[in-house]
């Protein structure tokens, strides 16, 4: 006679011999376990879709639990893929234009001289160069942001003044400033404390920033150079009297091959480059930049150091 299983209607499981426990009423497990692989199905079809190529990728979020920050997750990881490789494909459309133009004016000179339709003389030679040049400091531009990128920037690091960065500055771009009708003044502290910089990459950043507040002031305005103590450093502030920068277009401005004005390409020597070097620079010292700007009323390009210690 075999052994007499006891049971109870109140119990859900049910005592198999040389089995062990099943669950009765199963339908409620297979509806738990539909709710969890469905959510995890469809990211994984998602992830494969964005790994043969296809990136712009979203599942629904349909619950606050664990899959549901899961899916947020994957949705704004996507999305971020996405606009990388679109400003991927944008650097290279404005790589490929920048370098075509002054070798398009290369080579207009050089074939015109070659056929005898002009004149070889010092001033078009002169020009020749001076798309040479705009090229070869475009190349050294973007090697400066690959070696960023990959944490290779080199910098020989010192503890400099504050004072010292702006009165050189302002020193290299006063003949400029003077020329084109406008006011180069520093607002220095004498209290500050020294930064830990590299001071010839200081004095690139600088470069850049003055660059671009001569270039958008207009004659009779105002370019100040301003350093003061912040929470967690030392903040230099470059500050100019322009058309300003609208709302919508601040947070672009440190990207590669960004202009303000879409019409301007490579005149002045501008490419586009120089608020990413200065942001590369800057992130490089662990700093950080940020940009205060109201249409019409200039804009402020802040930037904040460590000190030493």
């Amino acid at each position: 006679m075999s052994p007499r299983l006891r049971t109870t209607s109140a119990s859900p499981w049910m005592k198999v011999p040389s089995v062990g426990f099943v669950p009765t009423g199963s339908r409620r497990p297979d509806r738990s376990a539909r709710r969890l692989t469905h959510p995890l199905r469809a990211l994984t079809e998602a992830a494969q879709e964005i790994a043969q190529g296809n990136l712009e990728q979203e599942v629904t979020v349909a619950s606050r639990d664990e899959i549901g920050q899961l899916a947020q997750a994957f949705n704004q990881m996507s999305r971020e893929v996405a606009r990388a490789n679109q400003m991927r494909r944008q650097m290279t459309a404005d790589i490929a234009h920048d370098l075509r133009t002054p070798l398009t004016v290369i080579a207009g000179y050089i074939e015109s001289m070659r056929d005898g339709i002009l004149a070889p003389t010092p001033e078009r030679f002169a020009m020749i160069y001076t798309e040479i040049e705009r090229l070869q400091k475009m190349v050294e531009d973007l090697r400066l942001l690959s070696q960023a990128d990959a944490g290779e920037l080199r910098l020989n690091c010192q503890a400099v003044h504050p004072g010292v960065i702006l009165e050189r500055a302002a020193s290299l771009f006063q003949h400029r400033a003077t020329q084109k009708g406008i006011t180069l003044r520093v607002n220095g502290n004498e209290n500050l404390p020294p930064v830990w910089v590299d001071e010839d990459r200081m004095m690139q950043v600088m470069d850049n920033l003055l660059s671009n507040a001569l270039r958008h002031t207009p004659e009779g305005g105002e370019v100040i150079l301003e350093a003061k103590s912040s929470e967690h450093g030392v903040e230099f502030i470059v500050r100019d009297s322009g058309e300003g920068i609208p709302p919508e277009e601040i947070p672009k401005i440190f990207e590669r091959f960004y202009r303000a004005d879409k019409s301007r390409h490579t005149e002045d020597g501008e490419s586009g480059l120089g608020l990413a070097i200065v942001k590369a620079i800057v992130e490089a010292h662990k700093g950080r930049v940020w940009a205060v700007s109201v249409p019409g009323g200039g804009t402020a390009i802040h930037l904040e150091l460590p000190v030493v210690f």
